[in-house]
């Protein structure tokens, strides 16, 4: 019996709230990632996809259900190191400033990751640096000499060093320029499909989710209300809130300007 890369069922994630009781955030969701798939999770914002990308990663405590990855239980990570075998999964952050060291060279945080990767193909930093678009001289310095586009394609650049099996991306081109968003979002999946990972997609962009997912999941309120293959999802969505977020998508007007 194949076992899916990536299991979660029946997953509730909700957040006390002194005072004013509790907040569901992720509301029994179900879904499974197979290996070498990107699935786009899409919704509003505050809809609860951050925080499904926590739970998952271990930085989240379910209320209930249960998530597995390729078959070992994935939970809330304590004042200890991750399970190695749960060093497979990889998250790229939406802010590329947070996310990297100020005080250390990127050549020191790619490597972090190369450190960690146990699987039998190996990316060098150079080679990494050469598949971002980064000159090899990047590698020595900080990431406060990069531009916001640059430091997300290093923290991209560093996940993937670790040789994930899974790699997530948390809302990681929503602080991008509209202009580098596609070119991101696209080198997260080449690098990840060449490193035969599967990759979790979670955007409020649906136009830019066409472009890379194979399946979509549409997340509304903390709940999945529409999955399916990405072009059945967009040329009959089933579910009202589904049409909705694809009607609101800009379309050009064919005179230079966006309706509105």
């Amino acid at each position: 019996m194949n076992v899916p890369l990536l299991s979660v069922q029946h997953l509730t994630v909700a957040y006390r709230r002194p005072g004013l009781g509790k907040l569901i955030a992720a509301d029994d969701v179900s879904f499974e990632l197979e290996r070498g798939e990107v699935l786009g999770l899409v919704g509003e914002s505050g809809c609860g996809k951050s925080t499904l990308a926590r739970a998952v990663c271990g930085l989240e405590a379910p209320e209930s259900g249960e998530i597995r990855f390729d078959g070992t239980p994935v939970r809330r990570l304590k004042n200890r190191r991750r399970p190695r075998r749960l060093m497979g999964i990889q998250m790229v952050f939406q802010n590329p400033y947070a996310s990297l060291n100020p005080r250390r060279t990127v050549r020191s945080q790619i490597e972090d990751g190369l450190r960690a990767n146990t699987r039998a193909e190996r990316w060098t930093t150079a080679e990494l640096l050469t598949e971002i678009e980064l000159d090899q001289s990047a590698a020595d310095k900080h990431p406060h000499e990069f531009s916001g586009g640059q430091r997300q394609r290093i923290a991209i650049a560093r996940a993937i060093a670790a040789g994930p099996e899974l790699l997530i991306g948390d809302e990681p081109i929503a602080s991008l320029d509209a202009s580098l968003q596609s070119k991101i979002a696209l080198l997260m999946r080449r690098l990840a499909i060449e490193s035969d990972a599967a990759l979790l997609f979670i955007s409020h962009d649906l136009a830019v989710v066409r472009g890379v997912a194979d399946r979509i999941a549409v997340m509304e309120r903390g709940r999945i209300v529409e999955r399916g293959p990405v072009d059945d999802v967009w040329n009959d969505p089933k579910d009202p809130y589904t049409r909705r977020l694809l009607a609101a998508i800009p379309v050009v007007d064919g005179l230079g300007r966006l309706p509105g």
